[in-house]
């Protein structure tokens, strides 16, 4: 089939790196594995964080006269073939879909969507606008993919009667990351030569984005958590940067004298390098959706302390590829990190079971078979779209 992908959050070409434009790229890789022709429509971002109503009406006028471009374009043939289906990935109320439903309706194609949110307390709210727009969306969606259980739980209450509501869990290609994991022994010494750190020491690695907000949260929580495991012999390794850093690289210094190593904003190479080196991943994960980070470090044969929060459990195994604290206990997850960093036979276990388990069952391969499964039941086109209205 000929796919038109769409991204309103962020597109597969951003020049900033983040786990959106990553899912994205992944997304396209599945799509053209499993035969199809993926196209990139439009890089037209639709986000606003501000809560301001008169910029999202802007934008949402944009976002209208690039889908009608796009129809009349398609419909007299100057822009190629038109697609079979429209693919749009991860709407919410600050980055609405504009385009999607109107080009579906217009075309008489499928609708479809994956990582969609929906919190009915946002209604009336600052962004009043853009959750009616992703609301009218996941309605008319013809299918809805949702990377995690608690996704699924939010559109399904929304979700129109002929739509199909489906869980694709996170997924990447774990080719590389497990070539990484079979050279651990060259990238160790290399992380050792750059950044100084003990090769005797057990490795703790972090792999986020520095920002304030959550990330920024999660980083608070981990130095409390780092600070009380002072008297077993680790180093941390941290790999990301943001306006955040300064703080962050505080926070850690102080909670962990002279044991922090900052990789800085890494690379794909170097970041398998780092995965590839690593003993052990940690993240609090706050407000986290899922984190790919930890699904990386799992594919590299690491395991994973985390919190069940959100998606977290979709993507970590508790007591199989990592361990999971409560939301929000401190003291908790801080146990868990001291119980893996003590007992070295089950955290080289769980390495390898998380290894396992992307290898099987989050793969891009993995992930091509599951759309196609879904795409045929999608049918023909979606003519109960024609003449939808779009929420002013």
């Amino acid at each position: 089939m000929r796919i038109a992908f769409y991204a309103p959050l962020k597109s597969p070409t951003h020049e900033t790196p983040s786990g959106d434009r990553r899912v994205a790229r992944l997304l396209m890789d599945a799509l053209r594995l499993g035969g199809h022709c993926v196209e990139m429509v439009s890089d037209f971002r639709s986000f606003e964080g501000d809560g301001d109503a008169v910029r999202q009406t802007r934008l949402r006028g944009q976002g209208l006269a690039i889908a009608q471009a796009l129809v009349l374009q398609w419909r007299d043939g100057s822009r190629g073939d038109r697609p079979d289906v429209w693919f749009t990935y991860h709407l919410y109320y600050k980055a609405p879909d504009w385009l999607g439903p109107e080009v579906s309706a217009a075309l008489d194609i499928p609708y479809v969507i994956f990582e969609a949110s929906y919190a009915s307390k946002r209604a009336g709210g600052a962004w009043a606008v853009g959750h009616e727009a992703t609301r009218h969306a996941i309605e008319l969606a013809s299918l809805l993919l949702c990377p995690t259980r608690d996704d699924m739980e939010g559109v399904e209450r929304v979700a129109g009667a002929a739509t199909r509501v489906l869980q694709l869990a996170p997924f990447l290609d774990p080719t590389a990351y497990r070539a990484a994991q079979h050279a651990r022994a060259a990238h160790r010494a290399a992380l050792c030569a750059a950044y100084g750190v003990s090769a005797q020491a057990d490795w703790i690695v972090v792999a986020a984005m520095m920002r304030p907000g959550d990330k920024l949260a999660s980083y608070r929580v981990l130095a409390d958590v780092l600070r009380s495991l002072m008297d077993l012999p680790w180093q941390l390794v941290v790999a990301g940067d943001g306006v955040a850093r300064v703080e962050v690289q505080g926070l850690l210094e102080a909670a962990a004298p002279g044991r922090a190593f900052f990789a800085g904003l890494c690379n794909e190479q170097a970041m398998l390098s780092i995965y590839g080196a690593g003993d052990l991943c940690i993240w609090p994960a706050v407000n986290e959706a899922y984190g790919m980070a930890m699904l990386e470090a799992q594919a590299a044969g690491m395991p994973v302390v985390s919190c069940a929060v959100r998606g977290v459990p979709d993507v970590v195994c508790d007591g199989r590829t990592g361990l999971l604290a409560a939301p929000g206990d401190v003291a908790g997850l801080a146990d868990l990190v001291r119980r893996l960093l003590l007992d070295v036979p089950k955290r080289t276990a769980m390495g390898q079971a998380a290894a396992q388990f992307v290898q099987g069952e989050r793969s891009t391969a993995r992930a091509a078979e599951l759309l196609n499964a879904a795409f045929a039941g999608l049918g023909g086109g979606r003519s109960m779209l024609s003449g939808g209205v779009t929420p002013a």
